[in-house]
């Protein structure tokens, strides 16, 4: 089937340059981008023409580090810092997912809000629950939208109402992928040891071991905040650095790994992350919140580190990635300005490469209006803000910085309508 789709279009090729398209013609066939026409095709009869005229359409975004149990905890205890905060909200709340009837409320809520702020991928961290992370991956094969999903790993250094012996977590992690990897195109399982501190050795070891049997990604967290990264070292003492510990246990870069905040990576870490071909997700609302740091995403880019973003609920307090883009660059101009760097900072172009061609790529051939990728894409009424003639570059920076959730008035995955997932 061929979809015929009219509109002023703004997407990446690369990340230095926004690629736009004023009222041209985005001709899709069976889901999939074949190209751009200045003209009006010749319309067959079976094709689909969609007429979004001064309508703004740009990919879908990519949010790839969020925690779905925490959403009931947005905007709270954000006076403290990372492990004080994990242990009076986050784990506690966590705790409660082992009441699926309550996880699925929750959640119905949580993928109802990635739909409407246009989030069409995610990669998200369930609980230790294997059932109520089961029932998340479920509820995200209903909403159509693409989706990492992880059962959360802990079993040391955890409250004790919140916490897995190694078999049992081992043992339901394979249950979980075994009873989901197949389920869907779509939805995936990833293996998710929540962080080093709360997983000895031998979790790390079989977990690494799972990831490479079944093949599947991996996500964790590296880096996030001073006092972790003294913990981790008092724990592992006889391993180089943070990463390294991950690396050791086939749990860096073995599979496609993202890696959450990446805040103080030391030059060792860097070169890990380049050569381990690594994502270093930049969670710019979840490190100020929490008082952890800026990640240095200009100096990483520069590098060839591979980076996308993250909205990081809760620690987070702001799902829409069209505000992650806005705070990466505003963080990343203090920084420049703190380190006497004048310029050394994220422009628009690359920070609305990293919310959606940046991301998507881990999905495969998502996150650009490109020929050959998937027709995924939002479609933004912007004329109620818009006061003088703009170009469609300028039009899309006024909707990161000014535009809202509601100015998406559609999303549209591999050529066909995605609607509001849940009446909740």
């Amino acid at each position: 089937m061929r979809t015929i789709v009219h509109g002023d279009f703004a997407y990446s090729k690369k990340i230095t340059e926004m690629s736009t398209l004023k009222g041209s013609y985005m001709i899709v066939e069976d889901g999939t981008i074949v190209g751009f026409s200045t003209e009006k095709p010749e319309m067959r009869e079976s094709d689909c023409f969609l007429e979004f005229e001064r309508k703004l359409i740009i990919p879908g975004f990519a949010d790839m580090h969020l925690h779905a149990p925490q959403f009931p905890n947005v905007g709270l205890g954000t006076d403290m810092e990372l492990l004080e905060w994990l242990k009076r909200y986050t784990f506690p709340e966590e705790a409660k997912y082992v009441e699926v009837d309550y996880a699925e409320k929750v959640y119905k809520k949580l993928i109802n809000k990635l739909w409407s702020v246009g989030s069409l991928y995610s990669c998200i961290f369930g609980s230790i629950h294997e059932k109520a992370s089961t029932r998340l991956f479920e509820l995200l094969i209903d909403s159509g939208l693409y989706s990492f999903v992880g059962k959360v790993n802990m079993d040391r250094n955890s409250p004790d109402f919140y916490v897995e012996t190694t078999d049992e977590s081992i043992r339901e992690t394979k249950h979980f992928i075994e009873n989901n990897y197949k389920k869907s195109e779509r939805v995936k399982p990833i293996i998710t040891p929540r962080f080093v501190p709360t997983c000895t050795a031998k979790l790390m070891k079989g977990l690494g071991e799972l990831a490479e049997e079944y093949n599947i990604p991996v996500q964790s967290h590296l880096d996030e905040n001073q006092a972790e990264i003294q913990w981790v070292c008092s724990l592992h003492p006889d391993s180089n650095s943070y990463a390294h510990v991950y690396e050791r246990f086939k749990l860096f870069g073995s599979q496609p790994t993202l890696m959450g905040h990446c805040i103080y990576c030391n030059d060792e870490e860097l070169e890990l992350l380049l050569n381990s071909d690594v994502m270093a997700i930049h969670c710019p609302f979840s490190n100020a919140n929490l008082i952890s740091g800026i990640m240095p995403v200009k100096r990483y880019l520069d590098l060839g580190v591979k980076v996308a973003l993250g909205s990081d609920i809760s620690g987070g307090n702001e799902i829409n990635i069209a505000k992650v883009m806005v705070l990466s660059m505003q963080l990343s101009k203090m920084l420049a300005v703190h380190n006497a760097t004048p310029g050394d900072y994220l422009s628009t172009q690359e920070a609305f490469y990293l919310g959606t061609k940046a991301g998507g790529a881990f999905f495969g051939k998502h996150g650009s209006l490109e020929p050959g990728y998937e027709a995924d894409f939002l479609v933004i009424d912007d004329s109620d803000y818009l006061i003088n003639e703009l170009s469609v570059q300028e039009r899309v920076e006024k909707f990161l910085y000014v535009g809202k959730e509601e100015n998406i008035r559609a999303r549209y995955v591999s050529g066909k309508k995605i609607e509001k997932p849940f009446d909740v």
